[in-house]
C-alpha cells in the first residue's frame, strides 16, 4: 500500500482500470423502488436548494429549471421524485457528464510513487520554465506534457520496481503498489500545475536584479520569502472558499474538462458504444492519438513551411499599402473583420481551448468584441479622437509625440525619479485605441464583477456561507464526504505564514511599500476572489487585477516605482495563484476524487520546492551568463518579463496615472467605465428580474468585459476565432451529433492542445533555438510586407522634425 495517515487516502484499492461500477450506496435501479426509498419532504427539501442555487445558473438547460419550478410548484410525488433523481443521481450539467463520470473507483492516491514522480517533474519543470522564461522568445512546458510524460513511465516503474513493503516509525510504504493509478495520476499534474509556471515575483525580481533595469540586489533571503509569500497567499485563499467555488455544482470550472477527459482516456482503452456515440466505437484513447498525432505534424505548416497562414489577412496582401484596409482587415495591428486563421495557436493563445468554454461564454465574448472594442475603436480612429489617427488601432506599444516608442529613459533623473523638464521637453504618453480601452474594460470589468455577483449570487453566497459542506445534493460531493476533508484552519494556518513572510518582505527590505501598503495589496485581491473566480468557475473567463493593480499603487505611492511593482506582485498573483491553481486544481481534485488532505499537502509541498528551484535557477542564470538581461545578448537571455515589468513600474510609479487618467488628462474620460461597469449588470438584472426577459439570463457583463483584458496584445483575429471554433464545436455539433460531442469534445480539446504543444517544443528546439531558416518564399516573406504587419498602419504621418498632439502637458 502507499502512504496512510489520517485517513488522507483511505482506499487500498490499487487497480488502474476505471470502475464503470455504480456509485456506492446507489439507489435502487427501477423508478417504482426509487419512488418508495425516497423521502418526499428530504426530496423537496433538495428541491428548495437547488432552485435557490441554480435561479440565475446560465450552464442549467431550461428544461431543467422548468422541471424544478414545476415539482415545487405543483408538489406531485411521482413528479418530485423524477425531478430529485434528475439533479442528484449525476450532474445536472452535461458537460459534467460528459468529461466526469459519477462514480469513484477507490484507487490509491498517495503512493511513495507519485511523490517521486511529482517530485522530479516540479524540479525539472519549474527549473527549465524559469530558464527559458528569461529567453526571447520564451518558451514554456506545461502541465499537459507532464500528464503525457509520467504515464508511461509511471506503468514501467510498476512493472520494473520492487513490490517489497517496508516499515518505517511504524509506517508501512512500498516503492511500487501495483497498476499505476489514474488518482496517482492526477496527483502529479495537480504538483506540477502549482509549480510548472514561473512565480509572477520573479519578472519583479529580474526587474531589480537586472543589470540593465535597476541594478538592485537585495539578497537571496529577499527573494525567497517575497517568492513563497506571494505564491502561498493565493492557495490558502482557495482553500478557506471552497464552500462558495468548490463543493457548488454550478461551479463546474470548464477549464478542467479537458484533463478528466485525458485521464479517463489514457486509463480506459475501451471502445465507445456506437449507439450513444452517433456510430463512433474508436477507443478515447486511440481517437486522442490520432488527433495529437494529426496536430503535431499539421503545426510545421503554418508555424514553418507558410507562415502567413496564422494569420490570412489576404485582404492586406492584396492592398499592403492602403491603410483603411489594413486597420480594418489586418490581423497584426487591425481589426481582423474577416477572422481567419488555419494556426490553432492564434485560436487558444489567450481565452485557452474554445471547446471547454460554455455557448453563453462565446456569445458574451462577441458582444464584448463588436460593441467595446471594433465599433468603439473604429469610432476613435476616424474621428482622430484622442489623436489615435496617428496610431496603430491594435498594439500594446506606448508611442512619443513623434509615432516612436515611447522611451521612458527620456524622462528619469536620478535615482529613477522624473524628471519634469525632461519630461515636458519630451512627449506625453500615447496609448493606442484598443489599448486605452483595455484600461477602462478592466477598470469595467471588476466593478461590473462585484456588481453582477452581488445581485445575481448575493443570496447563493450567504446559503453557501452558512451550509459549508452540507450543500444541495451533488453526486461528487456525495462521494468526497467518505475523505477526511483538510480542515480550513490548515490554509488559515498557511495564510498567517504567508502573510508573516509577506510583511517580512516589506518591513525587513528597502521594498519602498509600507506594511499598510502590503495589506492593502493583499484585501485588493481578497475582494475579488469570490466574484472572479464565480466568473471563472462559470465561463472559463479569467478576469485579472493586473492593470488595475498598478493604476491603484500609483496612486497611492507616487515616485516610489519598485513599491508600485511589489504592489503589482502581491495583488495580482495573490488573485491569479487563487483562481487558476489554488481553486482550479481543488475542483480538478474533486472531480477525480482525490482526498482532500492529500491534495493540500501537494499544492503546498510542490509550490514550495518549486520556489526554491526557480530562485536557484533565476540567480544562477544573472551570474553565470554574460550581459544576461541585456538586448544584445548572444543568446537572447534579454528577460523580457523582466523588461515589461521594469517598464511598467517605470510608467506607473514615475509618470504615474495621475498624468494619465486624472482630472484633465488625456484619458480621464475612461474613469466613466467605472460606472459603466457597475451599472451594466444592473440593467441586466432588471431586464432578467424584473422584466422577464427570457435571455437576460444568459448576458454577462463581467464576461463582455472582462475577456477583452488580454487586448492588446492580443489581437480581434484570437477572440473571434475563438469564439466561431467554440459555436462550432459547443453550439452546432453538439446539437446535431449529441452522442459524438458527449464522447470525443473534450478529448479533442485536450489532442489539439497536446499536439499544439509538442509541435511548438520541437519547432522551438530544432529550428528556432539554433536560427535555422525557413523557408524564403512569398508564404513567409511577403505576406508581412503590409502596413499592418508593419505596425505603420495609421492615418496621419508625422513629418520628419515635427510632432503632434498637445502643445503643453
Amino acid at each position: 500500500m502507499g502512504f496512510s495517515s489520517n485517513g488522507a487516502d483511505i482506499s487500498a484499492k490499487t487497480t488502474s482500470e476505471i470502475n464503470p461500477g455504480p456509485v456506492e450506496d446507489a439507489t435502487p435501479n427501477s423508478f417504482d423502488e426509487k419512488l418508495r426509498s425516497v423521502d418526499v419532504a428530504t426530496a423537496l427539501e433538495d428541491l428548495d436548494k437547488i432552485r435557490r442555487a441554480h435561479q440565475w445558473d446560465p450552464n442549467l438547460p431550461k428544461d431543467k429549471l422548468d422541471a424544478l419550478k414545476s415539482a415545487l410548484e405543483h408538489g406531485d410525488i411521482k413528479e418530485i421524485t423524477e425531478t430529485d433523481h434528475l439533479f442528484t443521481d449525476d450532474s445536472p450539467y452535461e458537460e459534467v457528464r460528459a468529461a466526469v463520470r459519477n462514480t469513484d473507483g477507490g484507487e490509491v492516491a498517495c503512493t511513495v510513487r507519485a511523490w517521486i514522480l511529482g517530485m522530479i517533474f516540479v524540479t525539472l519543470g519549474s527549473g527549465a520554465n524559469m530558464l527559458l522564461s528569461m529567453r526571447s522568445p520564451a518558451i514554456n512546458f506545461p502541465a499537459l506534457v507532464v500528464v503525457l510524460l509520467v504515464y508511461p513511465i509511471g506503468c514501467l516503474w510498476a512493472k520494473v520496481m520492487p513490490t517489497r513493503v517496508f516499515r518505517t516509525f511504524g509506517l508501512e510504504w512500498t516503492l511500487n503498489t501495483g497498476p499505476f493509478t489514474i488518482k496517482e495520476h492526477v496527483v502529479v499534474t495537480i504538483m506540477s500545475n502549482v509549480s510548472l509556471s514561473y512565480a509572477y515575483s520573479t519578472d519583479a525580481l529580474l526587474a531589480l536584479q537586472g543589470k540593465p533595469f535597476y541594478n538592485i540586489n537585495l539578497g537571496w533571503g529577499f527573494a525567497l520569502i517575497f517568492t513563497l509569500s506571494s505564491q502561498l497567499i493565493g492557495i490558502s485563499l482557495s482553500g478557506m472558499f471552497r464552500r462558495f467555488l468548490i463543493y457548488p455544482s454550478s461551479m463546474m470550472w470548464p477549464n478542467q474538462f479537458a484533463y478528466t477527459s485525458l485521464f479517463y482516456a489514457l486509463h480506459d482503452k475501451s471502445k465507445s458504444d456506437g449507439a450513444t456515440s452517433n456510430g463512433w466505437v474508436i477507443s478515447r484513447y486511440r481517437y486522442f492519438f490520432l488527433v495529437m498525432g494529426g496536430m503535431f505534424c499539421y503545426y510545421w505548416i503554418p508555424g514553418v513551411l507558410w507562415q502567413g497562414l496564422s494569420v490570412f489577412a489576404f485582404i492586406t496582401w492584396i492592398r499592403p499599402d492602403n491603410i483603411v484596409l489594413n486597420q480594418l482587415f489586418g490581423g497584426f495591428t487591425g481589426l481582423s473583420l474577416i477572422p481567419i486563421t488555419f494556426d490553432w495557436t492564434y485560436v487558444s493563445a489567450y481565452l485557452y481551448n474554445p471547446l471547454v468554454s460554455p455557448t453563453h461564454a462565446h456569445v458574451n465574448t462577441l458582444l464584448g468584441l463588436i460593441f467595446f472594442v471594433i465599433l468603439t475603436s473604429i469610432g476613435m480612429t476616424y474621428t482622430g479622437a484622442l489623436y489615435a489617427d496617428y496610431l496603430p488601432i491594435v498594439t500594446s506599444q506606448t508611442y512619443d509625440n513623434t509615432q516612436k516608442a515611447y522611451t521612458v529613459s527620456k524622462v528619469l533623473g536620478d535615482n529613477f525619479t522624473l524628471d519634469i523638464e525632461k519630461y515636458r521637453n519630451y512627449s506625453p504618453l500615447f496609448l493606442s485605441p484598443t489599448l486605452a480601452l483595455n484600461y477602462g474594460l478592466s477598470f469595467a470589468a471588476l466593478t461590473s464583477a462585484l456588481v453582477h455577483i452581488a445581485l445575481f449570487h448575493g443570496k447563493e453566497i450567504w446559503y453557501r456561507y452558512k451550509t459549508a459542506r452540507n450543500q444541495e445534493p451533488d453526486i461528487h460531493l456525495k462521494l468526497m464526504k467518505k475523505y477526511a476533508e483538510a480542515p480550513e484552519w490548515w490554509y488559515f494556518t498557511l495564510l498567517a505564514i504567508s502573510l508573516a513572510f509577506g510583511l517580512a518582505t516589506v518591513l525587513g527590505y528597502d521594498s519602498q511599500l509600507p506594511w499598510w501598503g502590503f495589506f492593502i495589496s493583499v484585501i485588493l485581491a481578497l475582494v475579488f476572489v469570490i466574484p472572479t473566480c464565480m466568473v471563472l468557475a462559470i465561463s472559463n473567463i479569467q478576469l485579472s487585477l493586473n492593470v488595475i493593480s498598478p493604476f491603484i499603487a500609483g496612486f497611492i505611492f507616487p515616485g516610489r516605482p519598485i513599491g508600485v511593482m511589489i504592489f503589482k506582485v502581491f495583488s495580482t498573483i495573490t488573485l491569479g495563484q487563487a483562481q487558476t491553481y489554488g481553486t482550479s486544481d481543488l475542483k480538478l481534485a474533486h472531480y477525480m476524487k482525490i482526498p482532500p488532505r492529500v491534495t493540500f499537502w501537494c499544492q503546498v509541498v510542490a509550490t514550495i520546492w518549486g520556489v526554491f528551484v526557480q530562485i536557484a535557477v533565476m540567480n544562477w542564470t544573472l551570474g553565470a551568463i554574460p550581459d544576461v538581461c541585456a538586448n544584445n545578448q548572444p543568446s537572447h537571455f534579454t528577460c523580457p518579463n523582466g523588461r515589461a515589468f521594469f517598464s511598467s513600474s517605470i510608467v506607473w510609479g514615475v509618470l504615474g496615472p495621475q498624468r494619465m487618467f486624472g482630472p484633465g488628462s488625456m484619458y480621464a474620460n475612461f474613469n466613466w467605465f467605472w460606472l459603466i461597469g457597475a451599472g451594466s449588470p444592473v440593467i441586466i438584472w432588471v431586464l432578467g428580474r424584473k422584466l422577464k426577459v427570457g435571455f437576460a439570463r444568459y448576458i454577462n457583463a463581467p464576461i463582455m468585459f472582462g475577456a477583452m483584458g488580454w487586448l492588446p496584445p492580443a489581437t480581434p483575429i484570437s477572440f473571434s476565432s475563438w469564439a466561431i471554433f467554440g459555436l462550432i464545436f459547443n453550439y452546432w455539433i453538439r446539437k446535431r451529433w449529441n452522442g459524438w460531442w458527449c464522447t470525443y469534445n473534450y478529448v479533442t480539446s485536450a489532442a489539439l492542445d497536446a499536439g499544439l504543444v509538442l509541435s511548438t517544443i520541437i519547432v522551438f528546439f530544432a529550428i528556432t533555438l539554433p536560427g535555422v531558416t525557413i523557408p524564403q518564399w512569398w508564404g513567409n516573406v511577403d505576406v508581412f510586407n503590409t502596413a499592418d504587419a508593419s505596425y505603420t498602419a495609421w492615418l496621419k504621418t508625422v513629418p520628419d522634425g515635427e510632432t503632434f498632439g498637445p502643445a503643453t502637458w
